[in-house]
């Protein structure tokens, strides 16, 4: 039993890394070729936008992922709604996209300055905000169809679109950016068209004869949207979480060091969006299976999984930090194209602090997971919460006051390891709960 549970955690999560791994690099192959063509400038309005793409991104996992729990819950237990889960899940994906298409036609200036974008900045952050929410109704629906594709027994073509969206979005910020000379617009399209392609390639699951999930005419049901929300809003607070601990970094971080203290946080957090996104894909890949053994109340299959996962977080952790040590000045000289001195040092400095939160927040990433995908919502939000809109905010307010650039970036590694000493305190809770009751 132990095997085949391994070969199937080994299966379910080494191809949804890899595949969250290449859509990390939207992100990154902008960071790059902007800090090629438009320089330390570029870099730090790109740095100010993506906080709204951690929020668009984490609309359609919180559609996606919740929705895929509940369907894959709902079926193993033989329940003939599993069938309308779908349906509602993307109806309810299109009309937010729709909402956040209005605020990027109409709302795209004001919500860049009220991000921190100065007079220099503000076009470039203006143009690629826009540009993002017109199209944000795709990234939508590319998350609710990776995530249920992933539920149907399809990992792999799930893996296979993420990485072809990935790397078509790598060829076209080339393509845009240099030979087409379109700028930060070049930038944002191109990242804007990698869920189309990758929704083409998810197409192939539908016509496949394995394919369980059907597309259904059904009203809009409140219980279905409600249990949908609850069980993936764990997912979306942790994108809110990056996307309000980057608002807030911005912010005190201009303060402090201006546009290029900006241009060096930006640098930073570009490459920790790739370490989240191996945490992410970890903790996504684990959640078919901890949901199936969940539903079927196979508990020792489902601890099993939940060792494992845990074992693997602290692998990668230390993994990414080596790799972040050694190679440290010649990974931010690919992005510092300037030569900048000032960034280059403060970039350095920062990788070093930062990335050492990575071995707690893979632990926390993970655990809110299968909180979420065993119906613990309420712990699975509370520690979402903790590690973004309750803890981050003042402590990066009060590290920076004290230490400057320096409790910057050590306020994701304090942030992160109080968060999971939160975690390892519910699970001692629980576990005293459980022992109760069967006493």
């Amino acid at each position: 039993m132990k095997h085949s549970v391994l070969q199937k955690f080994i299966k379910y999560t080494s191809v949804n890394i890899l595949g969250m791994m290449g859509l990390s690099l939207y992100i990154l192959a902008d960071t790059y070729f902007v800090s090629k063509a438009l320089g330390s400038i570029g870099i730090a309005s790109l740095n100010l936008s993506i906080s709204i793409y951690s929020i668009i991104h984490g609309l359609g996992l919180m559609i996606g992922i919740g929705g895929a729990t509940k369907f894959i819950i709902l079926k193993t237990q033989k329940n003939e709604k599993a069938n309308r889960v779908f349906s509602t899940a993307l109806k309810v994906g299109l009309v937010i996209g729709i909402l956040l298409i209005l605020i990027g036609i109409f709302g795209s200036k004001r919500l860049a300055m009220g991000l921190g974008a100065d007079s220099v900045t503000l076009p470039l952050t203006q143009t690629y905000l826009t540009t993002i929410l017109v199209f944000a109704p795709f990234f939508i629906v590319n998350n609710i169809l990776l995530a249920f594709v992933r539920n149907d027994n399809n990992p792999n073509l799930s893996m296979i679109a993420m990485l072809v969206g990935s790397f078509s979005n790598i060829i076209l910020d080339y393509l845009f950016i240099f030979p087409l000379n379109m700028g930060i617009f070049g930038a944002a399209f191109a990242t804007a068209l990698a869920p189309m392609i990758s929704i083409l390639v998810l197409m192939v699951h539908f016509a496949h004869k394995n394919n369980t999930i059907k597309l259904i005419r059904n009203k809009l049901e409140l219980n279905l949207v409600y249990d949908i929300f609850s069980l993936g809003l764990s997912s979306f607070i942790i994108e809110v979480s990056s996307a309000v601990a980057l608002i807030t970094f911005n912010i005190v971080i201009l303060r402090l060091e201006g546009n290029d203290g900006v241009a060096a946080y930006a640098i930073v957090a570009n490459l920790a969006l790739v370490a989240i996104a191996i945490f992410t894909g970890l903790a996504q890949g684990a959640q078919p299976l901890i949901s199936n053994y969940f539903g079927l109340k196979e508990f020792d299959r489902l601890k099993k999984t939940r060792k494992f996962a845990l074992i693997t977080t602290f692998i990668i952790a230390f993994v990414i930090y080596i790799i972040t040590m050694v190679f440290s000045e010649s990974i931010i000289q690919i992005f510092n194209s300037e030569n900048n001195s000032l960034v280059a040092q403060m970039a350095d400095v920062g990788l070093k602090f930062y990335f050492l939160g990575f071995f707690f927040a893979g632990i926390n990433i993970v655990t809110t997971m299968i909180l979420s995908a065993t119906e613990n919502i309420r712990e699975a939000l509370f520690i979402s919460l903790s590690r973004g809109l309750i803890i981050i905010v003042p402590v990066v307010l009060m590290a920076s006051y004290f230490w400057n650039m320096i409790g910057v970036w050590l306020a994701f590694v304090i942030t992160e390891s109080i968060v999971t000493g939160i975690g390892i305190y519910l699970e001692q809770l629980r576990n005293k709960s459980i022992i109760n009751r069967k006493n």
